[in-house]
C-alpha cells in the first residue's frame, strides 16, 4: 500500500477461524497491514467447538477401549479400567484453551490487528465494525461497544459455518442435541441416536460407543461416510456393525412424529420402504451438515454472488466483487479447516500479485478420526467410473503389516487407485491406525504428481505403519512384496 494511502488496512479479514487467521497471518508475513474481525474467539468453530476438542474426546475414548485390552499386551490392570467423563470433558477444554492462548500471542507475533466485533459490508471495501464490550460483552447485546468503520484496499470473507438441523428438528440442548454441545458439555447419555453419518455423525458413533453408549446411527444415503471410497464405507460400516454399533442406512422416519419427553427421545425408523420400529434414546444427536454464516453481512452493497448461500468464487478465492474474496466454510465444498487454511494462503498469495496455483480440491486430503480412522486423497474407484477414466489399482491390509500386528490393529487397508496407461496417482484411500497421519505421504506425492511405482519404489521403513501405503503402490502394478 503506497504511503499516504486513505484506506485503514491493506487487508481486513473478516472471521477468524482457521481460514480467517491463516490468511491474516500470511498476509502480515507479506508485509500487509493487517485486521482480523470475529465477534468470538480467535479459532473459530475447529478450535472451539470443532475439530479441536471432538479429538480430544476422540483420543480419551480409544485410549479408554486401548485399556480394555491391555492383557493382550502383557499389561495387568488392577480391576476393570473406568473412566470419568467430567475428567475427560476437562481435559476436553484444557486443549482448547492451551490452543486459544496459543493463537492469542500470534496474532500479536505477526502484528496483526484483531478487532472484536459483528463486522458488515458497507460497499465492497468498507467495514462497519458493532464492536464488542471491553469485558467481552458481544457486539449488539449489553455491555457492548460502540462501531467503527475501516476499509481497506482488499477484504477476505471468512465467517465460517454453524451447524444446521432437520427442518422441523429444533436442537434444544438436552435430548436434541448437536455437535457444539457434546464439544462444550459434559454429560454422557446411556443411549443414543446419531442422525446423519458423514464424518461428523460417524466419529460421534464411534466415540460414544467406546465409551459404553448404546448407539444407533442412522443415514439417509445407501452408505455411511458416503463421500468415501465405496471400499472404505462397506469396511467401516462392517467394523462398527461388528463393534455393536447399530447402523441403518437408507433411514427413514417423521421428524413431526418425533416425541421428546423428560426421559428421552422417541421415533418411527426404519429402512427406505419398510413401516420402520420404535426406537427410544436418551439422547438424539443431529450431525446433517453446516449452513453458512453469509447471512446479514451486507452482501447487497457488493456484487458478491451467492448460492443457496454460499458465496461463489474461482480457484484463486476471487468472488464476483473486485478486491472482494472468500474461502474456508462460507464457500462450501468440502468445508474442512485444512482446506480453508490452504484457502486463505491462495487468496492472500493472490492479493499479494504472486500468481499462486489455482485451488486444487482433487489434492486436499480428508481426514475422520472414527475407531479405525478413515483418510483419502483424490478421487474414489467410483468417480473413475463415473468420469470414463480407465484405471489400475492395489489394496495392501493392515493384517500383513509388522507394526499393525505389534499395536495391535489390524483391520483395514490402503488402497491406491492410478490412472491406467499414465500410473498417476488419481487416489489414496485408508482405513486402520493413524491413517489420518499417513495420508500425509499420499498428499505430497500428488503434489509432487508422483506415479504409484515411484510411491512404491520409496523406501518406507521397517517396521511402520507406512508400508501399507508403499505396498499398496506397488500392488498397482502387482509387485507388492509382503502379500
Amino acid at each position: 500500500m503506497a504511503a499516504g494511502s486513505s484506506t485503514d488496512f491493506d487487508l481486513i479479514v473478516l472471521g477468524a477461524g482457521t481460514g480467517g487467521y491463516t490468511a491474516a497471518f500470511r498476509a502480515a508475513q507479506l508485509g500487509m497491514r493487517v485486521a482480523l474481525v470475529d465477534q468470538g474467539k480467535i479459532g473459530g468453530t475447529c478450535l472451539h467447538v470443532g475439530c479441536i476438542p471432538t479429538k480430544a474426546l476422540l483420543e480419551s475414548a480409544e485410549f479408554f477401549a486401548r485399556l480394555k485390552k491391555a492383557k493382550d499386551f502383557g499389561i495387568v490392570l488392577e480391576g476393570q479400567p473406568g473412566f470419568d467423563f467430567e475428567a475427560i470433558a476437562k481435559r476436553r477444554d484444557q486443549v482448547v484453551k492451551r490452543m486459544w492462548t496459543g493463537l492469542k500471542s500470534l496474532v500479536d507475533k505477526n502484528k496483526v490487528i484483531w478487532i472484536g466485533g459483528r463486522g458488515r459490508f458497507e460497499g465492497p471495501t468498507t467495514i462497519r465494525i458493532a464492536l464488542n464490550g471491553a469485558d467481552g460483552a458481544p457486539a449488539g447485546g449489553p455491555g457492548a461497544g460502540g462501531e467503527r468503520v475501516v476499509t481497506a484496499r482488499d477484504v477476505i470473507i471468512a465467517t465460517g459455518s454453524r451447524v444446521k438441523s432437520l427442518p422441523g428438528l429444533v436442537p434444544d440442548g438436552r435430548r436434541i442435541i448437536t455437535s457444539d454441545d457434546v464439544t462444550t458439555k459434559a454429560d454422557l447419555p446411556k443411549s443414543i441416536a446419531i442422525v446423519g453419518a458423514g464424518a461428523v455423525g460417524s466419529e460421534f458413533a464411534s466415540f460414544y460407543h467406546d465409551l459404553g453408549v448404546a448407539v444407533t446411527l442412522l443415514e439417509y444415503l445407501p452408505a455411511i461416510v458416503p463421500l468415501e471410497d465405496r471400499d472404505v464405507s462397506q469396511a467401516l460400516e462392517r467394523s462398527f456393525s461388528r463393534r455393536g454399533i447399530k447402523v441403518m442406512t437408507r433411514a427413514r422416519f417423521d421428524v413431526a412424529a418425533i416425541k421428546v419427553a423428560d426421559d428421552g427421545v422417541t421415533l418411527t425408523v426404519g429402512p427406505e420402504g419398510s413401516p420402520g420400529a420404535e426406537l427410544k434414546v436418551e439422547q438424539l444427536l443431529v450431525a446433517t451438515g453446516r449452513a453458512p454464516n453469509t447471512e446479514d453481512l451486507g452482501l447487497e452493497t457488493t456484487k458478491v454472488e451467492l448460492e443457496r448461500g454460499f458465496v461463489k468464487v474461482d480457484g484463486w478465492m476471487h468472488t464476483a466483487q473486485e478486491h472482494v474474496y472468500a474461502i474456508g466454510d462460507a464457500i462450501g465444498g468440502l468445508m474442512l479447516a485444512h482446506v480453508a487454511a490452504h484457502e486463505g494462503i491462495v487468496a492472500v498469495h493472490e492479493i499479494a500479485g504472486e500468481g499462486p496455483e489455482p485451488i486444487d480440491y482433487d489434492h486436499q486430503p480428508r481426514a475422520t478420526y472414527t475407531h479405525p480412522q478413515v483418510a483419502s486423497i483424490g478421487l474414489t474407484e467410483q468417480q473413475c467410473e463415473e468420469r470414463g477414466i480407465s484405471i489400475k489399482k492395489g489394496v495392501f491390509n493392515f493384517a500383513a503389516d509388522a507394526k499393525a500386528v505389534i499395536v495391535g490393529e489390524t483391520e483395514g487397508f490402503a488402497k491406491v487407485i492410478a490412472e491406467a496407461a499414465t500410473d498417476e496417482v488419481l487416489g489414496v484411500h485408508l482405513i486402520g491406525p493413524a491413517v489420518t497421519d499417513l495420508i500425509a505421504e499420499a498428499a505430497l506425492g500428488m503434489t509432487l504428481e508422483a506415479t504409484a511405482w515411484e510411491i512404491g519404489a520409496a523406501t518406507h521403513p521397517h517396521p511402520t505403519l507406512a508400508e501399507v501405503v508403499g505396498e499398496a503402490a506397488m500392488a498397482v502394478s502387482g509387485r507388492q512384496i509382503n502379500s
